[in-house]
């Protein structure tokens, strides 16, 4: 189990035994491309929809600056544009 053995790690390391690290996580297999794709639009645009920065690529610990560098702004659009994450956990990976 990864997110046992990982908390029990990281709270080692941080001397916080009990702190819960993956607090209301929940994992899941990708079931469909869609699936996939409005899960990356979703965590790419989890530090923005909070507040912490502005743009994808300034959150360092994500992998939006790579994304949008790979792929470029007008493909990173349309990706937006096609998975949409507006209604992201209603019915978004039946298909």
């Amino acid at each position: 189990r990864f997110h046992g053995r990982s908390s029990f790690i990281w709270n080692g390391e941080d001397k916080s035994r009990g702190r819960k690290v993956w607090h209301n996580c929940f994992e899941r297999p990708m079931k469909s491309e869609r699936h996939f794709r409005a899960s990356l639009n979703y965590i790419h645009h989890n530090p923005v929809h909070h507040g912490y920065v502005r743009r994808w690529q300034d959150w360092p610990y994500s992998s939006g600056a790579e994304f949008l560098h790979q792929h470029g702004r007008a493909q990173a659009l349309q990706f937006w544009r096609d998975y949409p994450v507006l209604d992201y956990g209603k019915d978004w990976d039946i298909y």
